[in-house]
């Protein structure tokens, strides 16, 4: 149940919007195995101006922040790293250009279906990939 957010400080189409997000939910699902369908990401575009980025970044510079359940091994986080830095690459995002950030809060600060904490919730799905 990852929450993801990317941030962009140039104006892109539509249809680049919909692959950036599309990349980032493929990436999920190969990397660290979430279900099907299990698709919250949110696309945020800045103006330039109100969004510095670290020197020697490009205006293609890109901000991925990702909320998941605690429990992926860091090889799963190495292969979601390289898939995302992979898929924008087709894209044109130079690798230099990404910047990637997990979160892991513990499960009990998660409130789900209804107001459950997830860590008492059946999942459905393995979080030790």
């Amino acid at each position: 149940m990852p929450v993801a957010r990317i941030e962009v400080r140039k104006s892109r189409p539509t249809e680049e919007v919909a692959a950036l997000m599309e990349a980032v939910y493929q990436a999920q699902r190969e990397a660290l195995k979430v279900p099907e369908g299990d698709r919250q990401i949110r696309y945020i575009e800045h103006k330039p101006e109100h969004f510095a980025v670290p020197p020697g970044k490009t205006e293609n510079y890109t901000l991925v922040e990702i909320v998941l359940f605690p429990g992926r091994t860091l090889d799963a986080k190495r292969h979601l790293y390289k898939s995302i830095v992979r898929r924008f690459g087709e894209m044109g995002i130079e690798p230099y250009d990404v910047f990637i950030i997990l979160y892991e809060p513990p499960l009990e600060n998660w409130g789900i279906r209804g107001g459950l904490p997830a860590s008492e919730v059946d999942l459905g799905f393995n979080l030790n990939v």
